[in-house]
């Protein structure tokens, strides 16, 4: 079957991992999917991610992050979905939790997180928020 919503479904498995308390999970490998985990790398939600060959399809493995045991991300959902895109101006980017979290966002110079969008002053899509 067909998956409609990609970058969906890779949040969903971070959100799934973290709460089985996995060390890393496999989702299928694709440039949105490594751009939006660059974001979260930078940002310091996860450790970081490689590309895994071993099997069939290409994959990117996510090392995951906690603090004290508890996940580094509290909160993550998808915002702009398949049936639903949502574009935001860079002055209209919304803040997540009074600054504390993150607005993964989609512009013409890449995928960004909400703070470098600002200050490239481009807006675009608003993929994910998180914190």
């Amino acid at each position: 079957m067909a998956m409609t919503d990609p970058l969906g479904d890779m949040l969903t498995r971070i959100r799934n991992g973290q709460r089985a308390k996995k060390d890393s999970v496999l989702t299928p490998a694709s440039n949105l999917r490594a751009s939006v985990l660059e974001v979260l790398q930078r940002e310091g939600y996860i450790r970081g991610y490689t590309e895994d060959n071993s099997g069939k399809h290409p994959a990117l493995r996510i090392e995951l992050k906690y603090f004290e045991g508890e996940p580094a991300i509290k909160h993550v959902a998808r915002v702009s979905k398949p049936g639903r895109r949502v574009y935001s101006g860079s002055k209209e980017l919304p803040t997540i939790r009074n600054g504390l979290g993150i607005t993964i966002v989609s512009t013409p110079r890449g995928v960004l997180s909400d703070a470098e969008a600002r200050n490239h002053n481009v807006g675009g899509e608003v993929l994910a928020e998180v914190f």
